[in-house]
């Protein structure tokens, strides 16, 4: 199973599994397309956005996991 950490780029978590960009979108990062989106990490992207990278780790992870368990 892949795991994600806040230090991955965003279009490299995106790489690792599409279904990754909808829980980035749902969190509030609709910017995921934008050209930062391939140099940014997940915790740099997450600071920009008022959001706490822990959290959306978690989430991201999570659905990894229950994808991989299928």
């Amino acid at each position: 199973m892949a795991q994600i950490t806040k230090d991955m780029i965003i279009a490299d978590i995106i790489a690792v599994d599409p279904g990754n960009a909808a829980i980035l979108m749902a969190a509030g990062m609709h910017c995921i397309g934008c050209p930062a989106s391939q140099g940014e990490s997940l915790e740099d992207a997450c600071a920009v956005h008022g959001m706490n990278a822990d959290e959306v780790l978690i989430q991201i992870n999570d659905y990894l996991a229950k994808k991989a368990a299928e």
